[in-house]
C-alpha cells in the first residue's frame, strides 16, 4: 500500500513539473518595432490581437471609450529624442498610447501611466497630450493588429495604426535642421572640415545651392576619386542650371566608377546622362 502511495505521488509530480515545462503561444502575440528617426529613434511594444471572426470597433473595441490600443498591457513608446506630435512638443522618454475610438475621429492620447495594465488606472491628468485624427477605411480587411511606421523622412514621419478595415494615422515631427547646423558650423571651425556633411545639409535641409556646390567642391578636392561625390555634384549644377558643369560632373563620375567597378555608380551615370541629353 505504502509502496503504491509512492508510486501515485511520484507520477503526479511528474505530471505537474510535465505540465509547468509546456510552453504555449500568447493569444495576442508582442511585438516591439524600433525606427531611427532624427537624431534618435522611437520604440513601440504593443500586443497583437487577431479579429478571429468578431466585430471589432463599436464592439469589441468599444465607441468613445480609452482603449489600450492593442491588447494586455497598454501599449508603450520610447522617445530618444525630442518629437513634436498633434502640435505638442514631446520630451524624450517613456509614455503609454491610448486612443479612444469614435466612427468620425479618434482621440490620440500620450500618457504618463507606463505602470498600467490596459486601461486600468489611466486618469486623464497624467495625459502629456490629447489630439484628434480621422480614421480611414482600409481596402483589405487587417486580420491582426498591426502597427508600424512610414513615410519616414529625415524631420517627419507616421505611425500607422491598422486593425479590420480602419486604418489611423499618426503624425510625427523633429527638428534637427538648427542643431545640424550648429554642429556643422562648430566642425568647420577646426582643423578637419566636414565639407562633405555641409553639402549634402546646405543641399537637403537648408536648399541653399550655392553653399551646397561650394563644398561638395572642395570635398572632392579632398577625395578626387569619390564618383558617388561627383554625381552629387553633378545633380546640384543641373538643379542651379549649369547643364554642361553637370554632365562634365556626370562624364567624370561615370569614369571613376567604371574604374572601382561600381555597377550601380555605372548604372545610375548612365541614366542621368541619357536623360540629359
Amino acid at each position: 500500500m505504502k509502496r503504491s502511495y509512492l508510486i501515485l505521488t511520484t507520477l503526479l509530480f511528474s505530471t505537474a513539473i510535465s505540465l509547468a515545462q509546456v510552453k504555449m503561444p500568447a493569444p495576442s502575440s508582442t511585438q516591439t518595432i524600433k525606427q531611427d528617426f532624427g537624431m534618435g529613434s522611437i520604440e513601440l511594444t504593443y500586443s497583437r490581437p487577431n479579429a478571429k471572426g468578431r466585430k471589432i470597433f463599436g464592439d469589441l473595441v468599444p465607441w468613445n471609450k480609452v482603449w489600450r490600443t492593442g491588447a494586455n498591457a497598454a501599449t508603450r513608446i520610447v522617445f530618444r529624442d525630442a518629437v513634436e506630435i498633434g502640435g505638442k512638443k514631446i520630451d524624450s522618454g517613456t509614455y503609454v498610447l491610448y486612443t479612444i475610438p469614435n466612427i468620425d475621429s479618434w482621440e490620440i492620447i500620450l500618457n504618463k501611466g507606463i505602470n498600467n495594465w490596459g486601461s486600468d488606472g489611466y486618469t486623464d491628468s497624467a495625459d502629456v497630450c490629447r489630439f484628434r485624427v480621422e480614421p480611414t477605411k482600409l481596402k483589405d480587411k487587417m486580420e491582426t493588429f498591426t502597427m508600424l511606421f512610414a513615410n519616414i523622412r529625415p524631420e517627419s514621419c507616421e505611425l500607422h495604426i491598422m486593425w479590420d478595415k480602419t486604418a489611423v494615422v499618426i503624425p510625427i515631427t523633429t527638428n534637427i535642421k538648427d542643431r545640424i547646423r550648429a554642429q556643422i558650423e562648430t566642425a568647420m571651425l577646426t582643423e578637419k572640415k566636414p565639407y562633405w556633411q555641409a553639402a549634402q545639409f546646405y543641399n537637403e535641409f537648408d536648399k541653399n545651392l550655392p553653399k551646397a556646390l561650394e563644398n561638395c567642391t572642395k570635398a572632392i578636392e579632398g577625395n578626387e576619386k569619390a564618383f558617388y561625390m561627383w554625381i552629387y555634384k553633378a545633380k546640384i549644377q543641373k538643379e542651379m542650371g549649369d547643364d554642361a558643369g553637370a554632365r562634365a560632373s556626370a562624364k567624370k563620375s561615370l569614369e571613376l566608377a567604371t574604374e572601382a567597378k561600381n555597377n550601380d555608380y555605372i548604372k545610375m551615370n548612365e541614366e542621368l546622362l541619357k536623360k540629359w541629353k
